[in-house]
């Protein structure tokens, strides 16, 4: 890539992970265009769709977040390793506003297809191995799968984005998930 359309490529970036913060991820592609200073062409040319500019956006979170699951593979306790990753998943699922939402919509099927959607399927299957290890384990219940795990995590990320104490809310609805998940 040539050094302006590098430039031009980050400062996209940069803009629309700014845009995102303040509207959510349904914020004006065009308005992103024009805050960065560049035309709609441009965006375009780099992001041919939503999809592929909030996967940019959200990448490095994206990695961070299966580099994570990875590490806690190695954690002793296979539940708080579930419990762990899933609160950092939350953390970042709720900012920017929207994304919960857009990651519930990426892990259906219609999305397969696109970066998001094979980005979802990589998380689906990062906190499916740290499922499965707590389930082997006998601590968490055998008849939860990876995918209702994410959409009831994501749920309670869109839910926790209308409270006013989004973390504090977010803490307490994982906490009764992981009670309903816990064997007795």
């Amino acid at each position: 890539m040539r050094a302006d359309a590098r430039r031009n490529y980050e400062r996209l970036i940069s803009t629309a992970r700014a845009a995102f913060m303040e509207h959510g991820t349904g914020a004006s592609l065009d308005d992103i265009a024009r805050r960065a200073g560049v035309g709609s062409g441009t965006l375009y040319r780099h992001f041919p769709t939503r999809d592929d500019l909030l996967h940019a956006v959200l990448r490095e979170r994206i990695e961070g977040l299966l580099a994570h699951a990875a590490e806690l593979m190695r954690e002793p306790a296979a539940d708080a390793a579930l419990a762990g990753w899933l609160r950092g998943y939350l953390d970042g699922a709720m900012t920017p506003r929207g994304t919960s939402s857009v990651l519930i919509e990426a892990m259906s099927p219609q999305w397969s297809a696109t970066r998001l959607g094979t980005a979802a399927a990589a998380i689906r299957d990062a906190v499916g191995g740290l499922l499965e290890r707590a389930q082997r384990a006998g601590a968490i219940r055998a008849d939860a799968d990876a995918a209702d795990l994410l959409r009831l995590t994501n749920a309670i990320g869109v839910a926790a984005e209308r409270t006013q104490d989004p973390a504090g809310y977010a803490d307490r609805m994982l906490a009764l998930l992981f009670d309903g998940l816990r064997t007795r």
